[in-house]
């Protein structure tokens, strides 16, 4: 087989995939529990990304650009139309693409910004989390990759009119669980995590 081949590609993504999954430190016993079971869906040559919307397959990689201003303890968030939830930025990771690469190339595309990775964790994922989804779409099942990035909530942002019903700087101590919030339920997880940094 060529080592440029479509499936050493394929091969070699799969690979650093699990690299950066199997390197993560959990913070809790759900984080532990969702990262086996990441490692053996990888392990299982599975596929790994979404070939047709809205879920096929029905799991499926995501990265998840989470955007922090550390002066203000704040993160960008938000109010997805087919989720119906506040939601960090982000998106499916494409075949043959870095779940790193997808990352910044989501919150690009989504917001009209280039920020750069967290300096103090890097273009490596915070946290994982496998959640079903919810909203108008079919369900599926999400397999995600938070990658943390440094913004400012001066910054000029050019918010997809087409994904999000609006975005809004959200102090991190705020972002909780209860009745009357719709944020991702994974996401006083990540604020509690992040805090350690």
């Amino acid at each position: 087989m060529a080592i440029n081949s479509p499936t050493a590609t394929l091969r070699e993504m799969r690979s650093r995939t699990r690299r950066l999954v199997a390197e993560l430190e959990p913070i809790d016993e759900r984080e532990r529990t969702d990262r086996i079971d990441i490692l053996d869906w990888i392990d299982s040559g599975a596929p790994l990304h979404r070939t047709a919307k809205p879920a096929t397959p029905p799991k499926h990689l995501v990265s998840y650009c989470v955007l922090v201003d550390s002066e203000s303890d704040s993160a960008l968030l938000v109010d997805h139309l087919d989720a119906g939830l506040w939601l960090p930025t982000g998106g499916h990771v494409d075949p043959g693409e870095d779940a790193p690469d997808a990352a910044s190339r989501e919150i690009r595309g989504e917001l009209a910004i280039t920020p750069p990775f967290h300096p103090a964790i890097g273009p490596v994922p915070l946290m994982v989390a496998v959640t079903e989804t919810q909203g108008r779409s079919l369900s599926h099942t999400d397999v995600s990759l938070w990658f943390v990035f440094t913004g400012s909530v001066e910054m000029y942002l050019h918010p997809d009119p087409g994904e999000f019903a609006a975005t809004n700087w959200f102090r991190l101590e705020d972002i909780r669980h209860g009745p009357d919030t719709r944020f991702e339920p994974n996401l006083p997880r990540f604020v509690d995590k992040l805090a350690r940094i």
